[in-house]
């Protein structure tokens, strides 16, 4: 009996260390680390572009949770929806319809982001600037555009700087939603900001197709936007039970120490549920990991100085 019972506390011991305790361990800590945490403004509006020609791999989710957790961190967000499909949108709960004044009438008809952006319901300091099918044509109405590359560049600065004249609070941080490709809308986000977040598919195919976006980022750097850095990379849909997993997570940190956050997203359904429901996974399940792991990414972004 005594050899039974033996058994038994090793395998209570050997519980203690599966994927499935260690997540729950890391929730907790994270739980009690953001509990009530105020966020610290930015010395200046920190633009953000968010982006990965790989579809699949997380850009939405990230640009609507990331602008939900430091929104409700106490700081000013704008989220701009630069992608036709306007997933962003539907997650935060806009309307989007052919008849919202939307991105297009921004980029193309020059109209000012003030008349198209929205509140986001319940959602104390996030605005949307939506995307509607419009947008769809886009591409090819650029085409023909005076500095059709810095349109939305200078639809921002506008804002920033109209809001600045009403006496409005200065916004912390403009997020941009790309499209999945490297044409014109998501030159134009490239063009506008100071930063590149990257999302990151924590699986095999991880790094196939970076090599390229780091190329354009280049090339935009040297002929559009010097100041623009790849200032943020992270890692989406990670499975802790998979080897794949941790070998694409070391190997990205090998590559990009400096720019990985050392949060990761998991892969999680709530995470994929939440926009169903037209609300971000914060407010969809507070307490689930997806929105945990959203939040520490959040608070480790704005703890880094901007570049």
């Amino acid at each position: 009996m005594a050899e039974k019972r033996d058994d038994s506390s090793q395998g209570a011991g050997s519980m203690d260390d599966t994927p499935l305790m260690r997540e729950l361990t890391r929730d907790h800590a994270r739980r009690r680390q953001l509990e009530g945490v105020e966020f610290t403004a930015p010395e200046s509006t920190r633009i953000i572009t968010i982006a990965n020609q790989k579809g699949g791999v997380g850009k939405t989710s990230t640009a609507v949770n990331l602008a939900a957790a430091l929104s409700m961190g106490g700081l000013h967000v704008l989220v701009i929806d630069a992608d036709p499909q306007g997933n962003t949108s539907t997650a935060l709960n806009i309307e989007h319809h052919a008849e919202v004044p939307s991105m297009y009438e921004v980029l193309v008809e020059s109209a000012p982001i003030s008349d198209v952006v929205q509140d986001v319901p319940d959602m104390e300091r996030l605005q949307c600037a939506p995307a509607t099918i419009n947008l769809s044509g886009a591409e090819i109405e650029l085409v023909s555009l005076v500095a059709r590359e810095n349109r939305l560049r200078n639809a921002i600065r506008d804002h920033l700087e109209d809001r600045a004249a009403r006496g409005l609070p200065r916004l912390d941080y403009v997020l941009i939603d790309c499209p999945p490709s490297l044409g014109l809308l998501t030159v134009n986000a490239l063009v506008a900001a100071r930063e590149v977040m990257i999302p990151i598919q924590a699986e095999y195919y991880a790094l196939e197709g970076l090599t390229l976006l780091l190329n354009n980022i280049d090339l935009i750097r040297q002929h559009l936007n010097p100041e623009l850095v790849v200032s943020t990379i992270l890692l989406t849909m990670y499975d802790a039970r998979t080897r794949l997993a941790a070998q694409v997570a070391q190997d990205v940190r090998e590559h990009f120490p400096e720019q990985t956050l050392e949060a990761t997203i998991p892969r999680s359904v709530r995470i994929s549920e939440a926009p169903s429901y037209g609300q971000t996974v914060l407010t969809y399940d507070p307490s689930s990991s997806g929105a945990l792991a959203y939040r520490a990414a959040a608070y480790e972004l704005n703890t880094r100085p901007a570049p």
